[in-house]
């Protein structure tokens, strides 16, 4: 009988524990779970207010003819059927594709060449991070403008420097994209230097270390370390570069300062075409429809990238 009753308050007891273990592990999950919603909530607030509800407005203001003086008719799906015959349009994306296809491969290898260069500790490597990552820290006013003085036809200060003062780099249309292109990888090439170097050090020096000792040189182990372990790391780059090169910045603000889509529509990439739309013709919804289109394209080419790639993981 005394073990009997022994036993039940040893039951009872250790189903006690298993509660008040379950309590606990549940009070864990619903902290963590606040406070990772906590460090989420900026970035969530920012999209919506950024990115989600400036989309649906787009999308919304492209059925729309409005003019930007306040005068606003329903339009339906003209401003969209518009889009199917304007030339103009249909080039600006030849060329956003074009500076595209150039952009994201240059200022890939140039930003993992530079990672590969400096990921290794020597005396002022700080330094020469910095100095590698200064030009995006500084406005893209800023190196439109500076540029535009180092190339200006026969008076530019790197035209003269280099002979090259008979060559119209941002006035020839057969250049004027090229030299935007490598000025965008000029200025994009240091910040992501930097993601790849996040990435370089987070690889084990166990790896290749045992690489060595089986008598890899530098080639078999950036092939067989290096590079499968940046794997996730690459991945990001090039979804984010490419994303830049359709509706970042420096297809925006560095033709705006520099070329102004010219010389001949040669630079009119289709972010400056919605600009000239909106603003300079005041055709909002055919803009916004522009941009609605654009936020589609961009969409279908991202879900590409993730779907070839699994998500960064290719042919794991």
């Amino acid at each position: 009988m005394v073990t009997l009753h022994s036993g039940m308050r040893a039951g009872a007891a250790s189903t006690s524990a298993d509660g008040i273990r379950r309590q606990e592990l549940d009070g864990r999950r619903r902290s963590d779970a606040a406070a990772a919603f906590g460090f989420l909530a900026p970035d969530g607030i920012g999209l919506l207010l950024f990115i989600i509800i400036p989309t649906a407005m787009a999308l919304v203001v492209g059925l729309f003819s409005v003019d930007g003086f306040g005068n606003v008719e329903w339009a339906g799906l003209d401003n969209f059927r518009l889009m199917a015959g304007d030339g103009l349009l249909w080039r600006s994306f030849g060329i956003t594709a074009a500076y595209a296809a150039l952009f994201v491969p240059l200022a890939f290898f140039a930003s993992l060449g530079l990672a590969l260069l400096v990921k290794d500790h020597f005396r002022g490597v700080g330094a020469v991070r910095a100095a590698l990552f200064l030009p995006n820290a500084v406005s893209l006013v800023v190196i439109g403008l500076l540029w535009q003085f180092l190339l200006t036809d026969k008076t530019g200060a790197l035209a003269k420097l280099t002979g090259l003062d008979g060559v119209s780099w941002l006035g020839d249309p057969s250049l004027a994209l090229v030299t935007l292109v490598l000025i965008s990888v000029w200025f994009l090439m240091g910040y992501q230097m930097l993601i790849f170097l996040g990435g370089l050090q987070d690889i084990p020096r166990e790896y290749y270390d045992a690489a060595t000792v089986d008598g890899g040189g530098p080639w078999q182990r950036f092939r067989h370390v290096t590079w499968p372990m940046l794997r996730p790391t690459s991945f990001f780059v090039l979804v984010t570069s490419t994303i830049n090169a359709i509706t970042g910045m420096q297809v925006f603000d560095l033709v705006f300062v520099t070329t102004s889509g010219g010389p001949a529509n040669a630079t009119t990439t289709v972010v400056f075409y919605a600009y000239q739309q909106a603003f300079q013709f005041g055709r909002f919804g055919y803009a916004a429809a522009i941009c609605a289109l654009l936020v589609v394209a961009l969409g279908a080419i991202t879900a590409a990238m993730f779907a070839l790639t699994r998500g960064g993981r290719f042919d794991d």
